[in-house]
């Protein structure tokens, strides 16, 4: 009869920053960051893993993992996270920077 497998950290390449959220050990880098690349870019771990050369392979797979084990959870905060974007984009109105450079200086 086989013995059962017995496990070790369930994602040993991450880590919880300060205020629990998970990201990659040794890094600042949080999961959900990398991601929000990986979904906007279409990435595969491979070439995260060229983006984002300090990142082991190990590390991204665990991520990755660790992403579709939380899937609500993490998808729940990329949205948090989207909509904050969006609101700071109305609140700071305009770049004028930006209307400058397409011409439309004040």
């Amino acid at each position: 009869m086989a013995k059962p497998v017995t496990a070790g950290p369930a994602y040993p390449h991450l880590a919880s920053d300060a205020q629990g959220a998970p990201v990659l050990a040794g890094t600042t880098m949080k999961v959900v960051e990398l991601v929000m690349a990986q979904r906007a870019h279409g990435w595969s771990p491979e070439e995260l893993h060229f983006q984002y050369p300090i990142l082991s392979l190990g590390q991204i797979h665990s991520a990755l993992a660790y992403y579709w084990d939380h899937r609500a959870e993490l998808d729940a905060d990329i949205e948090r996270r989207s909509r904050y974007a969006e609101q700071a984009r109305q609140v700071a109105g305009p770049s004028p920077i930006a209307a400058k450079l397409r011409g439309n200086s004040r």
